[in-house]
């Protein structure tokens, strides 16, 4: 079996879980203010917070360096009106509104996060 455990590094893990969590409706499964796990109901990972600069992490050091470039937070789920409302009420920076994809066949939409990551949230079924 090999799955992916996304970690990406935030200003303030305590935040970007709240607004994760209200986003996608997850839970936290570890807490804290330097490292927060992320999973779905079933108690599956979906994404870990860490603090920027803690725990040596070369790659989670500098803060100053434009977050995610190159990378995008993709989550396929199965409510995804609901989750583009959850944008809206959060007042998400919509960098796409939800739109047909012709190249997935997916709907989705995208947003950026409270650390400038790009998240686009996209249906579980063509």
């Amino acid at each position: 079996m090999i799955k992916t455990e996304l970690v990406i590094a935030v200003e303030d893990v305590e935040k970007s879980s709240a607004w994760y969590q209200n986003l996608l409706h997850c839970k936290g499964a570890h807490g804290g203010d330097i490292f927060e796990i992320l999973t779905d109901d079933t108690g599956r990972h979906i994404l870990s917070l860490h603090k920027w600069a803690e725990h040596a992490h070369p790659t989670l050091s500098n803060p100053k360096i434009t977050a995610g470039n190159g990378l995008i937070l993709y989550f396929v789920v199965n409510n995804l009106d609901l989750i583009w409302e959850n944008a809206k009420q959060l007042n998400a920076k919509i960098e796409e509104e939800p739109h047909l994809n012709n190249n997935s066949g997916r709907w989705e939409f995208s947003v950026r996060d409270l650390d400038g990551y790009f998240v686009s949230v996209c249906t579980d079924n063509k």
